[in-house]
């Protein structure tokens, strides 16, 4: 019998697949985990159990599904905005906008339930692009922070064609007809309204001192005018004017500058897009019923102007095809270096050729890969596109390779295929601080988080479930404070209903235990020190956990929606247990695979960690073991946290897997940085 000690310095390679457990060749194996269960995993390596949910409010309606979008003005007023079955709701710092006391700001909408899955959106600046292949593209508009509308997209100039437009023959006459339209021009020079009526005068501009004079009447703002000429059928440009008058002695129509031409081609039903997207100041649409594989980009400084010249400008509105083998829709836009669409059978890079921008005469369309992704919307992370992949419900990533030239794809799921495997991704969002990670909602209604930092090789996959049945059903990420906060549609069953409820994942950056919020769909009380906590009414006939001044205290059964505490506290934390756990991968020495096939025990382990408490383990999690964390803090006084390494001498248990399983299931903190374990091997 051999004894044998192994240390594992980091768990940044997150939980990884059974099928993973034989290859102890991979560096992955070291920093891997069997089960990383309500816990997320630190970019350098320790893993930390998750904060709770804060629960919100009640969605508008228990018994049907909520779409979470979001909503970022400034740093400090962004939104989690509720769609759902034709009204959208807005929620900011664990609160929800109201236009009266308790009564929910809302905005009608006329998307269905059964539309919210496939709505898609973009932002820029106080204006959210919404669009859905039922229905016109519309515009949320922030109006200020407690008013928003929600308007069907007039695509065109917002400047109206200059009317009343006259054309006077001065000093002489002649036998010439010439002919002249106006169009108003903004503030920015970029948006170029539509083009007036003709006016026309008879006159011989080829005679010393004869001139035509040009007049109409003043468009709002406009900062000046545009004067086109007539010449072989052709309007060329002549002129700009800063008043409502021009005068014409005889200059020569440049006739590769022409007026703008009227389109509207997203205006029917059949040719509402599917995507939208923001690329080189330009607004993108893709994928109507009746051009599937078909983009429109607004002339370039514009959000809705579709217009073109003949010939083409640069700055012209763009409309092109891929022409692709399979005739799948593109369903997704997305801006990296070029513009990426996506379809459910591949993957495009739309640049520009021999370019700096993208023009009329420059796009350049090419494939990338032939992965296909599923209606999800992908996010940008870390200079990469994440998206779900149409078969097979894994999570992929692409980013430029420059040894490829290109864009390339990869699969992000493959050491944890367990989590996708015969499941789908239905929503996914991004946060970067405090910790990057990528959350994916299952099919299964499970909360995938990958911590992901692609510089540094750190993909980690963690679970996460919650109490009462809970299922989450979507997400978003808003930037609140100093941190990126998850919002999450959770559907629960309290006293034997079906509810719905908006809830916001609590920050982890606490300075005191007191301050932990470790529970879900919980609540917080501040005040004066009382053994009553009220309010509690969405948690009814549910058994909670409780930590009240940092200490934990016993659960408790909500009741006409409260708790007795059998202590006075002055600041509580109520809600549904979390129970974190975590399970090491099978002990083995990479040298030869000593270890492998042979009886094993793990008598202890010493577990380094950072503030934590209410720590338990064993060689399973049905014989784990307290380590005994009280020392000489006064009677009636919380543990203090722990901040080094702690010996737990565990519970003898011969196998041949040798794995250390780690609990957390009391509103209490707990990080573990490192491990060793200490086994005697058989044989």
């Amino acid at each position: 019998m051999a004894s044998v000690r192994t240390i594992t310095q980091a768990f940044n390679a997150g939980e990884v697949s059974p099928e993973f457990v034989g290859r102890i060749e991979q560096a992955a194996f070291q920093s891997g985990l069997a089960l990383c269960r309500n816990f997320i995993v630190l970019p350098h390596g320790p893993v930390v159990n998750r904060p709770g949910f804060a629960y919100v409010r009640s969605a508008k309606h228990a018994d049907r599904l909520a779409r979470l979008i979001p909503f970022v003005f400034s740093s400090s007023q962004s939104f989690a905005i509720e769609f759902g079955d034709l009204y959208c709701r807005f929620h900011t710092g664990g609160a929800t906008l109201e236009s009266s006391p308790g009564t929910p700001y809302e905005v009608a909408t006329p998307y269905a339930e059964a539309d919210l899955a496939a709505l898609h959106y973009v932002q820029s600046n106080d204006i959210i692009t919404l669009v859905h292949p039922n229905y016109a593209p519309r515009e949320l508009r922030r109006l200020s922070a407690t008013t928003w509308s929600l308007t069907t997209i007039t695509f065109g100039s917002a400047l109206a064609a200059p009317g009343s437009v006259v054309a006077t023959a001065t000093v002489g006459t002649g036998s010439t007809t010439y002919s002249y339209r106006v169009a108003a021009v903004g503030a920015d020079g970029l948006d170029e309204g539509v083009i007036s009526a003709t006016g026309s005068c008879t006159n011989d501009l080829l005679t010393s001192g004869n001139k035509n004079t040009v007049t109409w009447s003043a468009v709002t703002g406009a900062s000046r005018y545009r004067v086109y000429k007539e010449s072989n059928g052709l309007y060329g440009y002549i002129g700009e004017a800063g008043s409502t008058s021009f005068v014409d002695e005889n200059i020569a129509p440049d006739i590769s500058s022409t007026p703008p031409e009227t389109n509207n081609p997203l205006a029917a039903p059949g040719s509402y897009p599917a995507a939208v997207s923001y690329f080189e100041q330009r607004r993108c649409f893709a994928g109507t019923m009746d051009a599937p594989s078909k983009l429109w980009c607004t002339k370039s400084g514009t959000e809705s102007n579709l217009t073109y010249r003949i010939p083409t400008r640069d700055d012209d509105a763009l409309q092109f095809r891929l022409a692709s083998r399979e005739a799948n829709a593109i369903q997704h836009l997305a801006p990296l270096g070029d513009l990426i669409a996506l379809s459910g059978s591949a993957e495009w890079r739309i640049g520009s050729v021999n370019a700096d921008a993208l023009t009329p005469s420059t796009i350049s369309v090419k494939p990338q890969s032939y992965v296909g992704s599923n209606a999800v919307q992908p996010v940008v992370a870390s200079n990469n596109i994440l998206f779900a992949a149409a078969r097979g419900g894994h999570l992929r990533e692409m980013g430029f390779a420059r040894e490829a030239g290109g864009f390339v794809t990869g699969d992000l799921s493959l050491r944890a295929t367990h989590l996708f495997d015969n499941f789908d991704i239905v929503d996914l969002a991004y946060a970067k601080a405090p910790q990057p990670v990528v959350w994916a909602v299952s099919s299964t209604g499970s909360l995938l988080g990958l911590t992901y930092v692609p510089e540094q090789q750190v993909g980690a996959w963690h679970q996460h479930d919650t109490g009462a049945d809970g299922a989450f059903e979507s997400i978003c990420v808003v930037p609140e404070g100093n941190e990126d906060v998850l919002y999450a549609v959770v559907r629960r069953t309290i006293g034997g209903s079906e509810v719905r409820y908006i809830e916001r994942l609590a920050s982890r950056n606490f300075l005191a235990v007191e301050d932990a919020f470790l529970v879900d769909s919980g609540a917080t009380y501040s005040g004066a020190a009382t053994t009553s906590i009220t309010g509690l009414t969405w948690l009814e006939g549910q058994t909670v956990s409780i930590l009240a001044d940092g200490a934990e205290h016993p659960q408790r059964t909500v009741a006409s929606g409260a708790v007795t505490l059998d202590w006075p506290a002055s600041l509580v934390h109520v809600g549904l247990p979390i129970q974190a756990d975590l399970q090491t991968l099978p002990m083995a020495v990479a040298a030869q695979a000593f270890g492998q096939g042979r009886q094993k025990n793990i008598s202890r382990v010493w577990l380094r960690v950072y503030r934590s408490s209410g720590i338990m383990a064993g060689p399973s999690f049905e014989r784990l073991v307290e380590f005994k964390q009280r020392q000489a803090e006064p009677y009636g006084t919380p543990p203090a946290l722990r901040s080094d390494e702690v010996q737990i001498d565990l519970q003898p248990s011969w196998g041949s897997g040798a794995q250390v399983c780690i609990r957390q299931s009391k509103p209490l903190p707990l990080t573990v940085v490192s491990m060793t374990m200490e086994a005697e091997v058989a044989g």
